[in-house]
């Protein structure tokens, strides 16, 4: 299934995670509250990466953005539904969000001597609003608009790719054709 596909089908469907040996179907916010195992990115990686979320998209860490993209990322190429898929990158991916988190706590070291995750919010804005234009000093890994440009539409995907996230902003959902269950399984 292609992301267009799956987004006009409901957005961010269950996905399955394994616990404890068993397949379990969950949304990423479920298994992130039920604290399913990441299977490739590493806990300093989500604090960044959820910290970035939280930035960008306020809700999008508690919406499971980290548990969406890890899955994601052990996912077979053909399943994944991550924005970089589309932007004509050579996989695998995983290479380019952890150079991108580790940039980002380059730059976040090089501007406050703390890793982007510890940094008050509004130093975390600022940093964000720099990495959305260029390469800020300490940035090493993807060019840093890109970076910004795949977690910011990751973040989107995971909020209101849903019809609760678009009926949480106050608009009615308008699906030309309804998914066939909340989660468009």
């Amino acid at each position: 299934m292609d992301r267009r596909k799956f987004l006009s089908r409901g957005g961010t469907a269950l996905l399955t995670f394994y616990l404890g040996g068993c397949a379990e179907e969950l949304t990423p916010g479920q298994a992130r509250e039920r604290g399913v195992p990441l299977q490739v990115l590493s806990a300093a990686e989500v604090a960044t990466l959820d910290a970035l979320g939280e930035t960008l998209l306020p809700g999008s860490a508690a919406a499971g953005l980290s548990h969406f993209i890890d899955h994601q990322l052990g996912a077979p190429r053909s399943e994944q539904l991550l924005m970089i898929k589309y932007l004509g990158l050579d996989p695998p991916f995983d290479g380019f969000y952890r150079s991108g988190l580790a940039g980002l706590d380059g730059a976040a070291r090089a501007a406050h001597g703390s890793a982007f995750a510890a940094l008050a919010e509004e130093l975390r804005r600022e940093l964000v609003a720099a990495v959305a234009q260029s390469d800020p000093p300490g940035w090493s890994g993807p060019p840093a608009p890109l970076f910004y440009f795949v977690t910011r539409n990751d973040s989107l995907d995971v909020v209101y790719g849903t019809r609760e996230g678009i009926e949480g902003l106050g608009i009615p959902y308008m699906a030309h054709i309804l998914p066939p269950s909340r989660w468009g399984a």
